[in-house]
This record gives C-alpha cells, sequence and structure tokens, in this order.
C-alpha cells in the first residue's frame, strides 16, 4: 500500500508482534469486538497464522500494520478479506493515537489501494453503538445497510469497477 502524509503501512509479519502487542494492550480496543488483548507470545502465534494465508483457495487476507512515520513507531493495523471481488476491510488503532484521524486516513488508504485491483465492492461490519468506528467507514465511503451480521451493521462501498 503506498504511504500517505503521515503514515505508511508494512505488510505484517511475525516480528511486529511484540512492538503491536504494546499497541493493542488496552482492554478498551475490546469493548466492540470482544475478547482481550493478546500477549506477544500469542500474538505471534495469530500473526503466524494471518502471514500464512487463507486455507481457502478462493480467499486472500491482506494484512498491514500501520506506522507514525513522525513518532516512527507502530500505531495500529488495517485489513482486507478478499472474496469474489468483495472485500472486507477492517482497521484498528491502539487507544493513544484514537481521536487524531490516524484510522480515517489509513482506512481511506486502504481503500483507494483496493480500488486499483480488481475488487469492486468494501464491506465492513461495525457494531451500532461504535461511533468511532462509523465515523472511520463514512471517511472510507462505506455506508450503512439495513443489512445485519452478528449484531453488527453492514456497511458497503461500490468501488465502480
Amino acid at each position: 500500500m503506498p504511504p500517505t502524509a503521515r503514515l505508511t503501512f508494512w505488510p505484517l509479519r511475525v516480528a511486529h508482534a511484540d512492538g503491536m502487542a504494546d499497541v493493542l494492550a488496552d482492554r478498551r480496543l475490546h469493548e466492540f469486538i470482544g475478547g482481550e488483548p493478546d500477549s506477544p507470545e500469542r500474538l505471534r502465534a495469530r500473526y503466524g497464522r494471518m502471514t500464512a494465508g487463507s486455507p481457502r483457495p478462493a480467499e486472500v487476507w491482506l494484512n498491514w500494520v500501520v506506522r507514525l512515520e513522525d513518532e516512527a513507531r507502530l500505531v495500529g493495523t488495517v485489513q482486507a478479506t478478499v472474496v469474489d471481488r468483495t472485500a472486507e476491510v477492517a482497521w484498528l488503532v491502539g487507544v493513544p493515537w484514537q481521536g487524531r484521524g490516524i484510522a480515517q486516513e489509513a482506512a481511506r488508504a486502504l481503500a483507494d489501494s483496493l480500488a486499483q485491483g480488481p475488487v469492486e465492492t468494501l464491506i465492513a461490519h461495525i457494531h451500532p453503538g461504535h461511533h468511532a468506528s462509523a465515523a472511520v467507514a463514512r471517511a472510507a465511503g462505506l455506508a450503512p445497510t439495513d443489512q445485519w451480521h452478528d449484531g453488527e451493521v453492514r456497511w458497503e462501498r461500490g468501488l465502480g469497477t
């Protein structure tokens, strides 16, 4: 993914787990998605599975860590799961960096990057009470639909390809 004014995107690697464990350690990140923060060991194992790729031949996993250049540190992730020209996208920015437009900038960059390929539709599933994530989705050009999945609203954006 190309960089933005403040951010660079590095393909996810197992070696990122130690640095990302600190970024993702705040329990508030799990308020809407459930679970709890992973230890560095569990995050290394999860990143190992993620970097191995999907076991489904028709599904592609794209994962990047987000680096805030003026602080020279990792601050979050963006990801897309692509199946049949549809990409389900997600973003996560550590609590200390929230409220600075980083997630919006990263999500827009992800959407713009996916628009350059064979992807025709972006989707995201967002908890109806997660107003910050809804604002990020709007900034990336997604709009809520009347569809629900596991208690979350499906947001969508056609890329016009």
